[in-house]
């Protein structure tokens, strides 16, 4: 029987007489019965009977104890009587009596308690066989059923008061108590958000176990030391209350699950940083977990999550939850005393090696450079012990100890489980390091490993690592929190990996994984952080139109480009983005739009800005450590802190602006519009009023989720028609396709990132196992022992010492063990602060909240307390003594404190009854009256739970809680009182509502102490230091306006060295006034015209700035200027009058320098020959050669018939037209329309496939192949079942029975069996399903079946032959009133499968053969490896085509548009390979065109259109003619007749002008270049090449034997080819030769003519022989 028909069969027999009554008197009447036969049948029954009581009393614990309490009362004598009558009674029904038995008693003190309430848990009992799950099994992570189903999780409480059966009971016990304690909140929290959906106040509601986030969108993907974060961001309105400073929301640490389908799935993340900045504006870090990373890969930038964080501190509960199913049965130390409770505690096991400790350092003070004092070789012999032997010992006096110290230490040192108590101030630290340095002075005894020292805060561990530190200088090792000591911070982790010499000491395998790793995570932060800055900027405001174009269809590009029909918007708001415009962001829209809505909207936007602009104004608060801050430090362990400097972030921040500026038309900052739209002088001005509101639509607009569908964008004709929000709704689906490519294109990055990030992290770890084995003492809180609890299995500490050991949760130390451990010293104090659990009911009714410490003292284990508190005056420690402790002496040290100056007594308590308020964030309470009390009396204020272990000259105590229900919450707690009146050294005072706390018994006795002894009352007596027979009584916060500067109220007055009198109060505080400044006016003197300082008498007085008038000489303007500036230095503020050299009138100040660069249009004929205006200052540049962007609308007709829709700029001057942007329109096999361009044949559709079954949905695009769901069918109802899978065609019948199911309404179903139930009820929805459609819709009979694609209900006979009827198109059948393709369905599964079949095969066909194209790619692969010109001219690019050949899925298509773009890259590559060959002059005319070329051919394209390819070919015809020409000029150099120079220019200018190279240009160039050949031959030797081959051939030198004279005349050197005499050119006189083997320095080589790289005789051809020669003796 399974689980759940269990618990329901048991909660009938819990109610039930049977249980009651029944059972009772049946084990009664066992006693008196005669039949031996029955009694021996008894037995078995008595077995039964306990078997039922135990899992009655497991899973209904609290309200079953009752009836249980007394069957069991009668049970156990009726098995006597039955045993006395000679039945066998099993031993394994004693057993289970006995158990049973101990349950019930701990659930009745439970009950007796009142923490026993509900049935929340099931107690766990081993079943027959093992049959519960298995803790080393079950995941740390809340699972569906968990969320969803009321499942009563198996729980067993912790033993307190003896023995464990088993380790493995044990482990699981506290395995299954800590998993429910961070679970349950989280469980519960989702159940009632579930039931809570509906309710219209969910987003103002609280809950108590959770805390909400509302619409939390995933923005980018961030690189961090640990892996792949993510930045994500919340509504932040229903959280205005939050001052993140200071609240405990979304810590570092904290467990959130993230879902946006009601919890049916979900993502679990830990937040990773925080930011109290960035959480303001609703930005924090998370970091997912593995299995929810895979599912993060599926989900859209647009995707809307709800957000639960639970309380807990997730990442601490994660490592000690594993460890605990890591740790093996027999591998836990200590089972003696940890499981057995043997209260006989042994030595330690090294001991036995030998017990002899040197003693003397701890008699000695350690000396300043940290080495251990050397005391004569007789002091040491003399302090060398036998530790076991107490008569061997140094006395306490020598040791520096007082008696209960000294007890301490001796049970420290030779018991291998040494339990210490350390009250309040009793020196349990100053032991404890007694302790740890006499370890470190005998590692010999124990066999070298490093001391481990754990503690619970970071503050206890920095304070016991410093107390080692003065001993021990070298060999720590920190792991925790933040410190705050400048001492520890060279023993982190992180700074000993720094050392110079410790990678170098490292395994080289080690340091080259190192350099592996980190040089791969370099490359893929890089290419990540790109996408990630498009993604994050996509969130700062809205999109320019040119980053969208590739998402909008062509028709709806020209529709937004042309804009309305309206005359003045073309001329006022054409020069700013047209999205805007359309958007109503613009100058036109925005202001008509402003005039005709001036209500609402108005207000809301002014308000939306100043909130925006001008926030609110804070009050002044207390410079105090926030409690966040404070939280945080603790949870970041050092290593692990996400260190980025905020100069990198700002860098970070500065580019993320820096692109915003280029990709976004208008930002959500507070200059409004972006950087890419600067205001133009004359332009319309935004006033800021209007800006306001402008960004405050803007910014709701951007929130909202609602996008159009794709198919009601198919519909729309004239953009311009639609209503703004409409408009909005597309702009958000064109948004979601550009976030959705980007986060497509940067999703392998993040993998690989994080598989490196994993990487180095392990790498780590074994680079801090090589530091930490090296180590002497090795410090860390309980959350680092947590992590790095696999590390210290190998480190194999044997010595163990917990501080603040009482506090931690049981489970934490167990985990800090390892299998090595032979000697564990606990210290702490149970009587102080406890464990804290999240769940209040497993804190008390499983005894979670008890430590190890507090349990092994329960149970008896020998353990020491310290009885000399060192720190309170014994008035304070009264207090204690003897209402906590009933033993706590005072240290003669304490009796000799001060009184405290300015108040009557050391030790008061105010009362008073003034009521609490709940904080509205979280479940803490607070108290106005007592907070102004405690601020006016000025004190740093700390929440007690975080103050154990500090201690202050004087405490001021807030208890805060008073309620007219007397709910005295933790201030009933002995272990909190004790902690809050046990921190001051020399005044405590305290504030609270007595009368109710005394109805506490232990705050009854204490109050009844401080009545005795004077100190409590309702008013506190100040004492002026100044004047002491004056005396204040304050009891509120108002009477400290007697003392306003905590003296009295008498007047200071004081004279201070200005000569104005002190105007405070009497003030104890700068007697002598120096830090005071005088606040009365200055008045002093500042110029010859009497005008005075109009500062205070403390501030520095300035130049004079009364303004005066003036005439400003340079100009004669007469200007008002201020009294200390010369009149010449000022700059005249009346309008230039100048005119500029273009003759246009200067627009600066008079006094400013007139403007380089004239503002003002005109219109220019640029080089294509079109007329256009530009700035005046522009035409001079023009001259210089600076290009401007033609934007005359390109006329030509394409080869489709349509008129090209660029520019003359984006049509390269009509040498590459732009891609026709008319719509194809046609209908696709998969019903898509068409989105790409008029062409002849439609590519494969690049829409995200709609192919999605009950299992899974297809992830690929459209045209692609899909793969076929391999999973088993669903469709099944109680009559039939299919047994094919998903993707088979069914091989069940449609049921027809009608569906037996009510709707909410009460009235029946409509539909039929097994089909979704139709939302529409034939009774309230009468109308509206009878409409006649098919015909059969009033039948009475009628059926209905609803399509699950677009939700409209057909009767079910009318549409069964709809889908029936054969189609000669292939294309799925459609919802015969919307056309919505119908493909959810399962009564239709097999025709919608027959007809994805038929659309498969279509796409294959379209597709291509898969073996074909991939034997075209290696093809391909083959040919461009070949194309080593391509490589090494153009690596980008060729790298970028091997790339594209490796994708996946390519189509035909593909195939051949890389096919062309490596023939036309190749063709690039070689003409750019010739610009060497060139002049340098005329490198950039060639160079400009091979660029533009480029450009096109980067241009996004499924394949080049018969346009394209045109456009193309002619332009590489242009080019190859233009390279052939210069090449030959260059060649020729300077000889170039007067007409041949004229032909050449003639050829250029056709070559080089704008336009189409038709062909009858081509025909006419390649005439003239045929002419050119021998005039112009490419060697520039004036001979054509075969010539040349002869010459050189006859005259027989070889290569470096040819030269030429300084006019380029050739003449050969024969013999060595160096040159020996000199001689003159016959060509033109000039010297040629040389002498000496030295050529003249007018003369050069010759290459043209042999090719030769250097001369025959040079010092490059003597080096090259040597090494030839050296080679063949080689």
């Amino acid at each position: 029987m399974d689980r759940q028909s269990v618990q329901q069969l048991l909660g009938l027999v819990k109610e039930s007489n049977f249980l009651k009554v029944c059972l009772p008197q049946y084990a009664a009447d066992m006693m008196t019965e005669p039949a031996p036969a029955l009694r021996q049948q008894y037995a078995g029954h008595v077995g039964n009977i306990i078997a039922l009581l135990q899992d009655l009393v497991s899973i209904f614990p609290a309200s079953s104890v009752q009836n249980i309490s007394v069957l069991m009362s009668i049970l156990p004598a009726s098995i006597n009587v039955l045993r006395a009558s000679g039945v066998d009674i099993a031993e394994q029904t004693e057993r289970s009596l006995e158990k049973v038995q101990a349950l019930i008693q701990h659930l009745q003190e439970k009950k007796r308690e009142g923490t026993l309430r509900t049935d929340s848990y099931t107690l766990l009992q081993p079943q027959p066989g093992g049959q519960e799950d298995s803790y080393r099994a079950m995941t740390v992570y809340p699972t569906y059923n968990e969320v969803h189903r009321d499942e009563k999780p198996f729980l067993r409480p912790n033993i307190v008061s003896g023995r464990y059966e088993s380790t493995g009971v044990y482990l699981d016990t506290h395995f299954r108590l800590l998993r429910e304690d961070f679970v349950r909140p989280l469980r519960e929290g989702i159940l009632e958000l579930l039931q809570s959906f509906e309710d219209k106040g969910l987003r103002k509601r609280r809950f108590d176990d959770i805390r909400i986030y509302f619409d939390m969108r995933i923005i980018t993907p961030l690189c961090s030391s640990s892996g792949i974060v993510y930045k994500v961001q919340f509504d932040t309105k229903p959280l205005k209350f939050v001052r993140w400073q200071n609240s405990k929301r979304l810590l570092y640490g904290s467990l959130v699950c993230m879902s946006k389908d009601h919890f049916e799935t979900f993502l679990f993340a830990t937040v990773s940083n925080r930011d109290s900045t960035d959480l303001a504006k609703g930005i924090v870090q998370l970091c997912f977990t593995g299995h929810s990373q895979a599912l993060l890969a599926e989900a859209q930038p647009s995707d809307s999550f709800l957000m639960v964080e639970t309380t807990a501190y997730f990442e601490a509960y994660r490592h000690v939850l594993e460890g605990l199913q890591e740790v093996q049965e027999e591998d836990v130390p200590f089972q003696k005393y940890i499981v057995e409770c043997d209260t006989l505690v042994g030595e330690p096991a090294y001991l036995r090696m030998g017990s002899t400790y040197n003693l003397a350092p701890l008699m000695e003070e350690p000396s300043p450079d940290g080495e251990r004092g050397l005391a004569s070789p007789e002091g040491l012999r003399r302090q060398r012990v036998n530790v076991l032997d107490p008569s061997q010992w140094p006395s306490m006096e020598a040791l520096k100890l007082d008696e209960s110290q000294m007890q301490a230490l001796q049970l420290a040192l030779t018991k291998e489980l040494a339990i210490i108590q350390g009250p309040p101030g009793t020196g349990k630290t100053y032991v404890g390091l007694k302790i740890v340095q006499a370890f470190l002075t005998n590692e010999q005894v124990w066999q070298k490993s490093p001391i481990l020292v754990v503690c619970y805060t970071n503050h206890a561990l920095d304070q016991f690592l410093e107390g080692i530190y003065k001993s021990q200088k070298n060999g720590i090792v920190r792991v925790g929190g933040r410190s705050s000591s400048e001492v520890l911070k060279q023993f982190t982790l992180r700074e000993l990996r720094k050392k110079c010499d410790f990678r170098r000491n490292l395994p080289p395998h080690l340091r080259r994984a190192y350099v592996d790793i980190t040089n791969q995570m370099k490359h893929s932060e890089q290419e990540l952080r790109e996408g990630a800055r498009h993604l994050e900027c996509t969130t700062y405001g809205v999109l320019h139109e040119r980053h969208l174009e590739r998402y909008i269809s062509p028709q709806h590009w020209d529709s937004l480009t042309n804009g309305p029909e309206d005359e003045w918007f073309y001329c006022f708001g054409s020069r700013h983005s047209m999205i805007l415009e359309w958007l109503g962001l613009g100058v036109n829209t925005f202001t008509q739009n402003t005039a005709e809505n001036p209500g609402p909207e108005t207000t809301g936007g002014q308000q939306e800005g100043e909130e925006e602009e001008e926030g609110e104004v804070q009050e002044e608060l207390l410079e105090i450590e926030e409690e966040a801050d404070l939280i945080q430090a603790d949870r970041v362990i050092e290593e692990e802190e996400a260190a980025r400097p905020q100069r990198r972030k700002e860098e970070e921040n500065g580019a993320v602006m820096e692109l915003a500026n280029r990709l976004l038309a208008m930002k959500l900052e507070k200059q409004g519009l972006g950087a890419a739209q600067p205001q133009q002088e004359g332009e319309w001005e935004m006033q800021p009023a209007q800006r306001k509101k402008m960004k405050h639509k803007m910014k709701v607009e951007l929130h909202k989720l609602s996008t159009m569908t794709e198919k009601q964008a198919e519909a729309i004709q004239d953009l311009w028609q639609l209503d703004l929000g409409s408009r909005w709704q597309l702009y958000r689906l064109w948004l979601q396709m550009y976030q959705g490519d980007i986060r497509r294109q940067i999703l392998q990055h993040e993998r690989q990132y994080q598989v490196a990030a994993e990487r180095l992290a392990e790498l780590r770890l074994q680079e801090d196992l090589c530091i930490l084995k090296e180590a002497q003492v090795v410090g860390m809180t309980t959350t680092g022992a947590a992590k790095y609890r696999q590390i210290l299995q190998k480190v194999e500490p044997r010595i163990v010492i917990v501080e603040e050991a009482a506090e931690v949760l049981e489970a934490h130390t167990i985990t800090t063990l390892s299998k090595a451990c032979q000697h564990l010293v606990l210290i702490g104090d149970h009587q102080q602060l406890r464990p804290s659990a999240n769940v209040y009911d497993l804190a008390k009714n499983f005894n979670l909240e008890m430590s190890l410490f507090e349990r092994l003292v329960k149970v008896g284990l020998p353990f020491v307390r310290l009885n000399y508190q060192h720190r309170m005056r014994p008035e304070i420690a009264q207090l204690l003594t003897p209402h906590i402790y009933q033993e706590l002496e005072n240290h003669p040290s304490v009796l000799t404190y001060e009184n405290i100056k300015g108040v009557a007594s050391n030790l008061f308590f105010v009362e008073h009854d003034f009521p609490e308020e709940e904080i509205q964030e979280g479940k803490s309470h607070q108290n106005p009256h007592e907070a102004k009390f405690v601020v006016e009396l000025c004190v740093k204020v700390h929440v007690v739970d975080k103050y154990q272990g500090e201690e202050n000259d004087i405490i001021l105590l807030s208890l805060v809680r008073s309620n007219r229900e007397e709910r005295a919450g933790f201030l009933q707690i002995s272990n909190r009182i004790c902690v809050a009146l046990s921190r001051a050294k020399k005044g405590l005072y305290c504030i609270g509502n007595m009368g109710m706390l005394g109805k506490v018994p232990l705050w009854s006795k204490i109050i009844h102490t401080l009545r005795e002894k004077g100190r409590i009352g309702r008013s506190l007596i100040l004492c002026c230091q100044n004047h002491p027979d004056t005396r204040t009584l304050v009891s509120k916060a108002a009477d400290f306006c007697q003392v306003p500067e905590g003296g009295c109220s008498r007047p200071c007055e004081f004279r201070l060295s200005c000569g104005h009198v002190c105007t405070r109060a009497c003030h104890p505080y700068d007697i002598q006034h120096k830090e005071f400044q005088c606040l009365k006016p200055c008045q002093k003197v500042l110029c010859k015209d009497g005008h005075r300082c109009p500062h205070l008498c403390s501030e520095p007085c300035e130049e004079c700035m009364v303004k005066v008038p003036k005439t400003i000489p340079k100009c004669g303007h007469p200007q008002m200027v201020p009294c200390s500036t010369p009149a010449s230095e000022f700059c005249c503020q009346e309008p230039c009058q100048k005119y500029l050299t273009c003759g246009h009138k200067c627009n600066k100040l008079c006094g400013q320098e007139c403007t380089a660069q004239c503002p003002e249009l005109v219109m220019v004929t640029l080089k294509c020959g079109h007329d256009q205006q530009v700035k005046c200052w522009i035409t001079e540049e023009m001259e210089n050669g600076m290009p401007v962007k033609c934007k005359t609308k390109c006329v030509t007709t394409l080869d489709c018939g349509h008129v090209c829709p660029g520019s003359c700029n984006t049509c390269y001057e009509g040498r590459f037209h732009e891609q026709c942007k008319n719509p194809c329109k046609r209908f696709l096999v998969c019903s898509h329309k068409c989105q790409q361009p008029c062409t002849g044949e439609c590519p494969p559709c690049q829409q995200a496939c709609q192919n999605h079954c009950v299992h899974s949905q297809c992830k690929k695009k459209c045209g692609e192949m899909c793969i076929p769901c391999m999973e088993p069918c669903e469709w099944r109802c109680q009559h039939y079942q299919c047994t094919q899978l998903c993707s088979e065609p069914c091989n069940r019948p449609r049921c027809d029975v009608r569906c037996s199911k009510k709707l909410r309404c009460g009235h029946p179903c409509i539909g039929l069996c097994g089909e979704p139930c139709p939302k529409k009820c034939l009774v309230c929805d009468h109308d509206e399903v009878t409409q006649i459609f098919f015909g059969f819709e009033e039948d009475p009979e009628a059926c209905f079946v609803q399509l699950e694609d677009c939700g409209h209900i057909f009767e079910s006979q009318g549409l069964d032959y709809y889908m029936d009827e054969d189609e000669s198109a292939v294309k799925l059948k459609v919802c015969p009133i919307c056309q919505t393709p119908i493909r959810k369905n399962l009564r239709y599964g097999t025709i919608v499968k027959k007809r994805l079949e038929e659309i498969e095969k279509v796409k294959e066909k379209i597709q291509g053969p898969a073996r074909e194209i991939e034997t075209s790619r290696h093809r391909l692969q083959a040919t461009l490896e070949g194309k080593a010109v391509l490589r090494r001219v153009l690596p980008t690019k060729y790298d970028r085509l091997e790339d594209r050949l490796k994708q996946p899925n390519l189509s035909t298509k593909s195939v051949g548009l890389l096919e062309n773009l490596i023939n036309f890259y190749e063709r690039v590559a070689d003409l750019t390979g010739s610009l060497s060959k060139l002049d340098p002059s005329e490198r950039e005319v060639l160079r400009k065109r091979l660029a533009e070329v480029q450009e096109w051919l980067s241009k996004q394209r499924l394949s080049f259109s018969s346009q394209e390819l045109s456009d193309l070919q002619s332009e590489m015809q242009r080019v190859t003619y233009l390279a052939n020409l210069l090449t030959r000029c260059s060649a020729a150099g300077t000889r170039l007749s007067a007409a041949l120079a004229q032909d050449v220019a003639a050829l250029r200018t056709l070559l080089q002008r704008t336009g189409r190279f038709t062909a009858e240009d081509e025909a006419a160039v390649r005439v003239k270049m045929e002419e050119l050949k021998a005039a112009l031959p490419t060697s520039g030797l004036g001979i054509s090449e075969e010539e040349r081959v002869q010459i050189v051939s006859a005259i027989g030198c070889p290569r470096g034997h040819w030269f030429k004279c300084r006019n380029g005349h050739v003449y050969v050197i024969g013999e060595c080819g160096g040159a020996m005499e000199q001689g003159v050119c016959p060509e033109c006189q000039a010297v040629i030769g040389g002498h000496n083997h030295a050529l003249d320095d007018s003369n050069r080589l010759a290459p043209e003519m042999d090719g030769a790289a250097h001369a025959a005789w040079s010092d490059t051809a003597n080096n090259l022989l040597n090494f030839e020669e050296l080679g063949r003796l080689l």
